[in-house]
């Protein structure tokens, strides 16, 4: 399979010069400059326009108009803005409404931690916001640091405490698992991403806007092995300085049986599959997998026996 590999937008000095402009003079002249921003990339950025046409195509239904892509990527540079004023100041500025919240309170007061999973979907640096409603309850995110140095950079120098918490998925299998086990036998929760494979992951082609797409099946090895409670999570950008973040409950406990390790592994998959594609109809220019995600003409997939750690909550 034909992996995503991540191009990097910008340079270290660049996504500085924008976090500079963005903290001393504020979200809404930093906003302003994200137009002609989009707009270079939506010019110089072929495969990404494709691939959003593609998405947008099969989740819209319609014909795809050149302003379709640019609003897609637009939003996309919204997002990764407003990330560092969630770090620098968490939801000062912005309106965060949350659903589902009494789903992940149950979970968490069960004590033996929670496993966040979300998509890369709106900001799911939009959890956050959690830090004011469950100061008590830790929160680690695993994170490919590797994939995007310049902008983690930037981003652990708004805040170094939160850089600190964060579960470094480029030191490999056994160092991951061994922290996410330990952040959740402090009852806290640890978050990651699971629709995005990576080079050597194992994946799974299950329903996808219509047609079989392929998704890691490395998260619900490492959540079948947690053996606690999975929550879905999505930090849904609605326009403006408003976001809303969802929770629902997914599991107990995932259960992967080793005696029908393929079966188990497709059904979890589907599920999380039909949800990410749920919130994408409600949201549809939230999604922001700028790749050829379906790999429909790609090699034959690896075997799911094979699975190794993911990688999946980078940028």
């Amino acid at each position: 399979m034909s992996h995503w590999k991540q191009r990097e937008g910008g340079s270290l000095f660049a996504i500085w010069l924008i976090r500079t402009i963005a903290l001393r003079l504020g979200r809404g002249v930093a906003r302003a400059l994200l137009y002609p921003i989009a707009l270079y990339f939506f010019l110089r950025r072929a495969d990404e326009r494709a691939a959003s046409r593609a998405y947008l195509s099969r989740v819209l239904g319609r014909p795809i108009t050149g302003y379709d892509v640019f609003r897609h990527i637009h939003m996309f540079a919204a997002t990764l803005l407003d990330r560092m004023f969630f770090l620098a100041h968490g939801e000062r500025d912005f309106v965060v409404d949350v659903e589902g919240l009494a789903d992940l309170d149950r979970c968490i007061d069960g004590g033996h931690g929670v496993l966040l999973i979300g998509s890369h979907q709106g900001s799911f640096e939009a959890l956050r916001a959690l830090g004011a409603r469950r100061p008590d309850v830790p929160l680690r995110v695993v994170l490919d640091k590797q994939k995007t140095p310049a902008l983690t950079t930037v981003l652990e120098a708004l805040a170094p405490e939160v850089g600190a918490a964060v579960i470094d998925a480029s030191r490999g299998g056994a160092s991951v698992a061994l922290a996410m086990a330990e952040g959740a036998a402090q009852g806290g929760m640890v978050a990651l991403l699971a629709d995005r494979g990576h080079q050597g992951e194992s994946i799974c082609r299950v329903p996808f806007l219509g047609t079989p797409a392929p998704f890691p099946v490395g998260p619900w090895l490492l959540a079948s092995a947690l053996k606690i409670p999975v929550v879905l999570c999505m930090g849904i950008y609605l326009g403006g300085n408003r976001y809303r973040l969802i929770f629902e409950a997914f599991s107990d406990g995932i259960d992967i049986p080793r005696a029908q390790r393929a079966v188990a592994l497709e059904a979890v998959v589907a599920r999380y599959a039909a949800r990410v594609e749920h919130y994408a109809r409600l949201y549809p220019f939230n999604w922001f997998n700028f790749y050829d995600f379906w790999q429909e003409t790609g090699p034959a997939d690896e075997p799911a026996a094979t699975a190794h750690v993911p990688r999946h909550s980078d940028a």
